[in-house]
């Protein structure tokens, strides 16, 4: 360019243009950020995988993310071509420009600037739609595998008779297909339009035609498209109205058809389909009359049919067929719905028995005997006790128990045994000082079992452990203590390196150990620590010495995640429970499969009917749904997390799902057969609480089997709040060992109560047999109490308790000075018709900071006790004396006489043994503990010995060495 300043010239300064060396400074820079993006996008991509061939789950992450990449490729494709080809045939069918409007010179200059451009613009405006696309198909990853490899259910719907596989796998996919087809017909629609508009082939203001006639037939080609795919929607409504949500004020939520469906809707979306096909041809034959006249009208009559026909009629039906005489229009609809539901949720085999609610049994004797034979009576309150396993046997800040135990069996001289056990997980607020090697490397698992007896306290009102002490012994034997995988271990841990970990500590100091097991990811690899470091934002795992040979990183380490990862299309139970099992700890998780399209079965919201008083203080006892509204649900797998080596393992439990089946055969090799189970695992196998919980909310409304009386909504029941707290939510069922009217033997079983709707008197009690294993498994059993009898049910028994002078005395005196009174889980026992009703009530005051068992309240046929033991509330409230009682070990530590001096001298040995050890116990001398346990046990063997010897030198039976055995089974 000339200088046009006039002044002479002079040589050119280049002004603001960088030197090479800055240019490829910056070009250097611009190829590193890309590169460092690229590769925060592997690190996770590539950690995943990682994880998962370390959990031998690989085929899990390989078959979803091939199904996501196809279904992204194909969709993305699809859509891209389909807004590409209308675009670029918009184009190709433009108008010559001859004589030019206003209109037209004004788009001149788009045209004009957009020419050089045309190319990549296509390019780039087909790549973003194919991108959303893609994306938003390959979130189908789960309908996609359940439609392609579904299984039959060999049920069919009674309205269509189309096999309910059908509504579960095959709708939900062709939904999909619709919704997808109607979003690019919509975007072709749109871009042709404007490509259109763009070359003149639509005008707006111009004179003369308003579109060219190539314009006319490619718009109309896509109009009769979109209305094709109208009527294929109103054919597959159709079928959809099969498994439609509905708000119905007889029953609440509702899924099915009703009369007006049947009668109105359906032949209704049958004329809409006929109407919406006569259309789009109309739209179709444009291509030969160019002219929109017949479609429009057609269009028109479409709109007006589906207001007139789709919506006017069917309300004209509701209100003069319907609502004059709704009870029997509805009834076949609600017998269907009925069968459906409890078919979906697996209640159909549900027994309702009558139940008088009162006992007429006169011999007190009697009744008292049948109740300690009618349950085991759970004194330790897995909910409360927590706090006393942690004061007790926490042993060290840095181990932990979680708020709410666990209720098991174990197996004690041939008896299964109620026991209340938690896990010592690591804490780390506990931790001396938090540091990331502190954190990540030294201390990095818990430590051991501790358990106790459920129905037993000791004479201070703390449990009775059977399992204990730091390392922990007692009645489960050798096992593998360390806890790797745990509910409270949420962080990550690097282990097996140059770095030692703190294993436990005892009188002699710490003990260290590095981890020996398979879990985890090398770390050994470069690549794998920079990956890591970046995907844990943490650049010291990059370069730390720390980490070096045989260093492993350890996470997702609770049990819930590590099933939710390796089997993503199961919903996960909210309570995982550990057990010991042939020498290993095992978290033991139940699973289900869950469907919202089984036809009539109406739909359920697993956030909410699993919700009670504990998940509301607990969220991590929430269930974990992966689709929350639900209306079929089915326990059908079983799976175990390895405490230490974090293995996941799922079994197949119900075998005739054929949801679990559809699932098997997209994810092969992943689910093993349910003869896999070991005899020892399916000891600690139990019916899970959410499906129970499922399962009672249901039951309050379906456990009539009679349409009239479903729809009175006379006999509708409802889950009570938890009288234990003022928490105003859903008292939680229990776990407990119980014997029902006309069975032999106690069965483990989880029960809860049920109350009429707005009122506090009880309707019945519901259990289920929770032991796995056994012919009843899963058998849901209801007592329903007289509707003309009032029967007090959990709120009025506990109003009862604090109502009672001398009881509300007694509390007083131990709400005094700083103490605090909880108490424990209401139990309710059927017994010789009538309702026991027990309750453990525990004081937490003064220096201690854990509750102990005080006072036992007891309840029935309206005489209620308050003692110190249970045996003795049960006395009081029976009137018998307690001499007629068997020996029990609750609340006492003396031992039984015996006129044998040598016995004798042992026992009350044995007697200062004991207390010398709770005496420790107390101060925590861990030392004096054991060594008290030791005196113990051999003056009680000293004991035993002698009574031998006298009985066998008299011929008589050892009857006191007996009850030695069962002090020292006891004395924890």
């Amino acid at each position: 360019m000339p200088d046009r300043g006039g002044g002479p010239t002079g040589p050119r300064i280049r002004v603001g243009r960088p030197s090479r060396r800055v240019r490829t400074l910056l070009m250097t820079l611009g190829v590193l950020a890309v590169l460092a993006m690229a590769f925060v996008m592997f690190a996770g991509f590539w950690t995943d995988w990682l994880w998962y061939r370390s959990v031998h789950y690989s085929s899990v992450f390989t078959t979803t993310l091939w199904t996501k990449i196809g279904l992204f490729f194909v969709f993305g494709l699809l859509m891209a071509a389909a807004v590409g080809v209308n675009i670029w045939l918009a184009h190709r069918l433009r108008p010559p420009l001859s004589a030019m409007s206003m209109e037209q010179q004004s788009l001149d200059r788009y045209r004009m600037s957009i020419a050089p451009y045309k190319r990549w613009l296509l390019f780039g405006i087909t790549s973003l739609v194919g991108l959303i696309a893609g994306a938003s198909a390959s979130g189908q990853w789960r309908t996609w595998l359940m439609w392609v490899n579904g299984v039959p259910f060999h049920q069919k719907d009674p309205q269509f008779h189309l096999d309910v596989s059908f509504y579960a796998f095959d709708l939900p996919w062709y939904r999909f297909l619709l919704g997808f087809g109607f979003a690019a017909a919509v975007l072709s629609l749109i871009a042709a339009a404007l490509t259109h508009y763009l070359y003149g082939g639509l005008r707006i203001t111009s004179p003369g035609a308003r579109a060219t006639g190539a314009a006319t037939g490619h718009l109309s080609v896509l109009l009769g498209i979109f209305v094709a795919l109208k009527a294929v929607a109103y054919w597959l409504d159709r079928y959809g109205l099969a498994v439609k949500s509905s708000d119905f004020k007889a029953t609440g939520n509702w899924t099915g058809l009703r009369y007006v469906d049947a009668n109105a809707y359906l032949p209704a979306k049958t004329i809409l389909f006929c109407i919406a096909v006569i259309c789009a041809l109309l739209f179709f034959a444009t291509l030969w009359r160019r002219t929109w006249q017949l479609p429009v009208i057609g269009f028109g009559l479409m709109v007006l049919s589906a207001i007139l026909i789709g919506g006017l009629y069917p309300a004209i039906v509701q209100k003069f067929q319907v609502q004059p005489n709704e009870q029997a229009k509805e009834a076949p609809y609600v017998e269907k719905n009925l069968k459906a539901t409890r078919e979906a949720y697996g209640i159909d085999g549900t027994d309702v028995t009558d139940y008088s609610g009162t006992s007429n049994t006169t011999d007190k004797t009697k009744l008292r005997d049948d109740a300690d034979t009618a349950a085991s009576i759970r004194l330790m309150d897995p909910n409360v006790v927590s706090p006393t396993f942690q004061q007790l046997q926490q042993v060290r800040n840095y181990y932990g128990f979680p708020s709410n135990l666990d209720v098991d069996r174990y197996t004690k001289d041939g008896k299964d045994q109620d026991t209340v056990l938690g896990l010592r997980e690591l804490n780390l607020q506990g931790i001396p000082k938090n540091n990331w090697i502190n954190d990540h490397f030294r201390y990095t698992h818990g430590y051991g079992v501790v358990a106790a007896k459920g129905t037993t306290a000791d004479s201070e009102g703390r449990p009775v452990f059977t399992e204990y002490n730091l390392p922990s012994k007692g009645d489960l034997g050798a096992y593998q203590q360390q806890v790797y995988y745990g509910e409270k271990t949420t962080q990550y841990s690097i282990v097996g390196g140059p770095q030692k970990e703190i294993d436990y500590s005892d009188d002699s100091g710490e003990k260290t150990t590095s981890y020996k097991g398979k879990s985890g990811v090398n770390l050994s690899n470069p690549i794998n620590r920079a990956a890591y470091a970046v995907s844990f934002s943490e650049p010291q795992i990059l370069y730390s010495g720390a980490i070096g040979e045989g260093s492993r990183i350890l996470y997702n380490r609770t049990p819930k995640e590590r099933v939710e990862a390796v089997a993503p299309w199961l919903t996960i139970d909210g309570d995982a429970y550990p057990a010991v099992v042939d020498g290993k700890i095992q978290w033991i998780v139940d699973a289900y499969t869950t469907t919202n399209g089984y036809p009539y079965a109406s739909r359920t919201t697993l956030g909410d009917t699993t919700a009670d008083s504990l998940t509301a203080a607990n969220n991590q006892r929430a269930v974990v749904a992966q689709q929350n509204q639900v209306n079929y649900i089915r326990n059908s797998v079983k799976a175990t997390v390895d405490a230490y080596t974090g293995e996941v393992k799922l079994y197949q439990w119900d075998t005739k799902d054929p949801v679990l089946k559809t699932w098997m055969k997209a994810f092969p090799n992943t689910v093993k057969s349910k003869d896999s189970i070991s005899p020892s695992l399916m000891a600690h196998l139990r019916y899970p609480q959410d499906l129970f919980k499922v399962q009672r909310e249901l039951l309050t409304r379906y456990h009539v089997k009679d349409a009239q009386t479903f729809l009175s909504g006379s006999e509708v029941w409802q889950i009570p709040d938890d009288p234990t707290n003022k928490s105003g939510d859903a008292v939680p069922p229990y776990y407990l060992s119980m014997k029902l009217p006309g069975e032999q033997s106690q069965v483990f079983s989880l029960t809860t109560t049920m109350t009429p709707n707005g009122r506090d008197n009880l309707s019945a009690f519901m259990s289920v047999n929770a032991e796995a294993g056994t012919s009843d498994y899963g058998k849901i059993t209801i007592l329903k109490l007289p509707t003309g009898k009032t029967i007090d049910g959990p709120k009025r028994v506990a109003s009862q308790f604090n109502s009672e002078p001398s009881i509300a005395e007694s509390i007083s005196l131990l709400e005094r000075g700083d103490s605090k009174v909880e108490y424990g889980n209401l139990l309710t026992v059927p017994l010789d018709g009538g309702l026991l009703y027990v309750e453990p009530v525990y004081v937490r005051g003064g220096d201690l900071k854990y509750p102990l068992l005080r006072r036992v309240l007891v309840t029935y046929g309206g005489s209620t006790a308050f003692e110190p033991t249970l045996d003795k509330a049960l006395n009081k409230v029976f009137g018998v004396d307690g001499s007629t009682t068997p020996p029990s070990d609750e609340g006492t530590t003396k031992p039984p006489t015996s006129s044998n001096p040598t016995v004798q001298e042992a026992l009350n040995d044995a007697q200062k043994a004991f207390d010398q050890g709770q005496e420790a116990l107390k101060k925590g001398d861990w030392k004096a503990y054991g060594e008290a346990q030791k005196s113990l046990e051999d003056a009680l063997k000293r004991a035993e010995d002698a009574q031998a010897q006298a009985d066998k030198t008299s011929g008589g039976s050892s009857k006191n060495g007996d009850k030695s055995s069962d002090k020292s089974s006891g004395s924890g």
